[in-house]
């Protein structure tokens, strides 16, 4: 796991534990980072994470103020991407759109050309997926979302497909985690996950394709986005 995951990781468990309460501003960025021996890079992208996943908000002009717990949706963020290159710059709907078209035909050539091996390693994601959520560390579910996905264009046969994965991950991580914002269904992802797995592991190419298509409608209207389907 990557530094700004740590880091993360550990504001969220310092969230969760009461730490830092609902509607407290946090230290200033220099004391958080001094704190965690971290450089300021990792704890602005660590605190990107964690106003994606609706643990934090920034408040213009005065800092960084942890959420107020609540069962429903928080908006999310604007999206903010750190990579440079073709991917910058991309608006959430457009990355979804983009994903709607790489995805699905990822997960039926991963059904075409399943291997012994790649079964337990797609259920093996999901596993620390699931107890990441019943744990409530949605930074480590987070990760575990991206793994998923990842591999699936991995197991597609297409070099290209990972490749697109990878050159895009700022964005595509980012679209992960905003819906877990909404703390009544950050179940929803694990669990539509589960039919695109089943479908990969059947070998069943049009059920993976089919199960990868409402997974990513569903993820953007869990954020109140509707993006046109090509």
């Amino acid at each position: 796991m990557s530094m700004p995951n740590i880091a993360a990781q550990t504001l969220q468990r310092q969230i969760l534990s009461g730490t830092y309460q609902p509607g407290e501003m946090l230290p200033s960025q220099r004391e958080l980072s001094e704190s965690m021996g971290i450089s300021r890079a990792s704890l602005r992208e660590a605190l990107s994470m964690l106003e994606a996943l609706g643990f934090i908000r920034s408040v213009p002009g005065k800092g960084t103020l942890v959420a107020e717990r609540q069962a429903g949706r928080v908006a999310p963020p604007p999206l903010q991407v750190a990579a440079e290159g073709d991917a910058a710059g991309l608006e959430l709907a457009a990355i979804f759109q983009l994903r709607y078209v790489l995805e699905p035909a990822s997960a039926a050539l991963a059904a075409r050309n399943l291997t012994p091996q790649a079964t337990p390693r797609l259920w093996g994601i999901q596993a620390r997926f699931e107890e990441a959520l019943k744990n409530l560390d949605l930074v480590s579910a987070s990760h575990a979302d991206l793994e998923f996905h990842q591999l699936i264009a991995e197991l597609s046969g297409n070099p290209g497909f990972a490749q697109v994965v990878r050159q895009f991950e700022s964005p595509i991580s980012h679209s992960l985690r905003v819906p877990f914002a909404d703390r009544e269904r950050i179940w929803a992802p694990a669990i539509e996950h589960r039919s695109v797995a089943a479908a990969i592991s059947a070998c069943d190419a049009e059920g993976g394709r089919r199960a990868m298509q409402q997974h990513l409608v569903n993820a953007a209207a869990r954020v109140g986005l509707e993006f046109a389907l090509p």
